[in-house]
C-alpha cells in the first residue's frame, strides 16, 4: 500500500526541517527522510561541531598572543579527547531532539534511503511513497578523487570525531576545510600541511588578505604548499607517504594523517532523479528561480543539492527552503534574494567577505573606493596581543554605499554581519557612520574602517 503526503522532503538537514516545519504548520501532510541521522552536515558534521573544536584552539591562541604580558601560556595545552566530549555533547542529542521536534509539529519521521520510480512516487527501503510535492535537500558529499591512494583519506566526518589527534596532518585542498582545521590542529599540537594544486587557495576570499592569512598561519606552525598536485598516497609503515609534483618536480609528504579538504559536491547519487524525470548537473538539480525543477513540476531543490546562484553555506540552504516552502504553499514563483549574504572562514583570526570581489567590481566597470586599511595596530587588537588585522571596503562613489567587505581579524564576522545589514537595507557609509556604537567593541572599529 502506497503511503501519500501533500509534501515529502528528502534530507533531514537544517534546509529540509524548515520547509517541512513550515508546510506542516499550515496544515499539509508533511514527511521527511533521511538515511543518516536527522540534523544534517551543519550541526552534526560541520558548522557547529567545527566551531566548539574552534574554541579551544581560540584559548590557547589567545593565551600565546599575551604571552609576556600577563599570562604564563607556557603549560596550557587542548586536551583532544576531553574537547571532543564536550563536541558529544552537543551533537549526540541533536538527532533525538530533532526527530521529536518535526513528529511534535505533525511531520511524519521516515528513516532510509529515498529513490524515485516515477514524477510522484518514491521508495524508501521497499516501501513506496506518493507525495504531490516532492522537496530535495540532501546537502553535499566530498568529491570524488582519482589519484591512486585516494581511498585512504579520512573525510571531514572523521575527522571530526578523531579519537585523538596525530602529530602529523595533511590536508588535500586549499578550501575552507583545510584551512579550518589546520589551524585548530596547529593549536592542539599537530603539524599540518595543507596541499593545494592552485597559487592561490581560499579563491572566494579577497587574495590579498588571504596572503595576510597565509602569513599569519604560518606563525602557528600552519605550512601550506602552493601549486603542488598530488600523485598519489601510499600506506608505510610510519603512516603514509603522499607523492607530489611542484613545479615539474616530484616531491614526497610523510604523514600520520591525510584528510579530504578537496571540495564537495550535490548529493545525488542514490535517487534515482531520471525515474523521476529530474534534471540535475554538476551543480545539482536544475531548478528555475523560484526553486522548482525544470523538468518536473512536483519537485522542488534547496541548498546544496540545487543549482542555483546561492553559496554553498547553511544559512543559504534554509532560507531557500523556506521560498520553496512558501512558493509550495502558495502556487508562487517567489525568487530568494542573495543580496549581501556573508561567508568567513574561520582560521584563526577568520577571514570574512561580504557582497563582490574588488576584480568583479572591476570588471563590471564600477566606480569604486576602495578603503584598504591595516588594523594590526589598532587598540582592539594591542587589547589582545593579536598582530594581524587587515580590511579592504570597497564603496560606489556614486551612491556612497558598500558593494563588498573584505575583513581579516579577530572577531571580524561580526563586524560582516553589520556591514550585511546596511548593504541589504541600502545604507550609505554616511549614515553608517553616523551610528554610536559600544565603545569599546570590535563593532566600533567599523566607523575607522570606513
Amino acid at each position: 500500500m502506497t503511503a501519500k503526503f501533500d509534501l515529502l522532503v528528502i534530507g533531514a538537514g537544517m534546509a529540509g526541517i524548515a520547509a517541512a516545519t513550515k508546510c506542516s504548520s499550515q496544515g499539509w501532510h508533511v514527511a521527511i527522510v533521511d538515511a543518516l541521522p536527522y540534523g544534517g552536515t551543519c550541526a552534526l558534521r560541520g558548522c557547529d561541531p567545527k566551531k566548539i573544536l574552534r574554541r579551544g584552539a581560540e584559548v590557547v591562541d589567545a593565551a600565546r598572543l599575551l604571552k609576556g604580558k600577563g599570562i604564563d601560556a607556557d603549560q596550557l595545552s587542548i586536551n583532544w579527547a576531553d574537547v571532543m566530549n564536550h563536541k558529544h555533547g552537543f551533537t549526540d542529542p541533536v538527532p533525538h531532539n530533532m526527530e521529536e521536534g518535526l513528529r511534535a509539529g505533525g511531520v511524519t519521521t521516515l528513516h532510509g534511503v529515498a529513490a524515485f520510480t516515477d514524477g510522484t512516487h518514491v521508495d524508501i527501503d521497499g516501501r513506496s511513497y506518493e507525495a504531490s510535492k516532492i522537496l530535495i535537500a540532501t546537502g553535499a558529499r566530498p568529491r570524488e578523487l582519482d589519484f591512486p591512494g585516494h581511498e585512504h583519506l579520512i573525510d571531514s566526518t572523521n575527522f571530526l570525531n578523531l579519537p585523538n589527534l596525530p602529530p602529523r596532518i595533511a590536508f588535500i585542498g586549499g578550501g575552507f576545510v583545510s584551512f579550518e582545521f589546520a589551524h585548530i590542529a596547529a593549536r592542539a599540537g599537530s603539524s599540518p600541511v595543507i596541499i593545494d594544486r592552485g597559487h592561490t587557495p581560499l579563491k572566494e576570499f579577497d587574495p590579498d588578505l588571504v596572503e595576510r592569512l597565509l602569513e599569519r598561519g604560518a606563525t602557528a606552525g600552519v605550512t601550506v604548499r602552493r601549486n603542488t598536485t598530488i600523485t598519489s598516497v601510499v600506506k608505510i609503515p610510519q603512516g603514509f607517504r603522499i607523492t607530489v609534483q611542484h613545479a615539474g618536480e616530484p616531491a614526497t609528504i610523510d604523514t600520520d594523517l591525510v584528510v579530504h579538504g578537496a571540495g564537495r559536491t550535490p548529493d545525488l547519487t542514490r535517487m534515482s532523479l531520471d525515474s523521476g524525470d529530474v534534471a540535475y548537473g554538476p551543480r545539482g538539480i536544475s531548478v528555475a528561480g523560484h526553486l522548482q525543477s525544470t523538468t518536473n513540476p512536483h519537485v522542488y531543490a534547496a541548498g546544496d543539492s540545487a543549482d542555483t546562484p546561492g553559496m554553498p553555506l547553511t544559512p543559504v540552504a534554509v532560507f531557500e527552503a523556506k521560498v520553496a516552502a512558501s512558493n509550495m504553499l502558495k502556487s508562487t514563483t517567489a525568487i530568494p534574494d542573495y543580496l549581501a549574504i556573508p561567508t568567513s572562514v574561520f582560521t584563526i583570526p577568520e577571514l570574512v567577505r561580504v557582497g563582490m570581489l574588488e576584480q568583479d567590481a572591476r570588471a563590471h566597470d564600477l566606480d569604486v573606493d576602495v578603503r584598504f586599511t591595516d588594523t594590526s595596530g589598532w587598540y582592539s587588537n594591542y587589547r589582545i596581543g593579536e598582530t594581524a588585522g587587515t580590511t579592504k571596503i570597497l564603496i560606489d562613489k556614486h551612491t556612497d554605499r558598500i558593494i563588498g567587505a573584505h575583513l581579516f581579524g579577530h572577531d571580524y564576522a561580526e563586524v560582516a554581519n553589520t556591514i550585511s545589514l546596511a548593504m541589504k537595507h541600502g545604507l550609505t557609509t554616511k549614515q553608517i557612520k553616523s551610528t554610536t556604537a559600544v565603545y569599546p567593541s570590535i563593532g566600533s572599529d567599523l566607523a575607522s574602517m570606513l
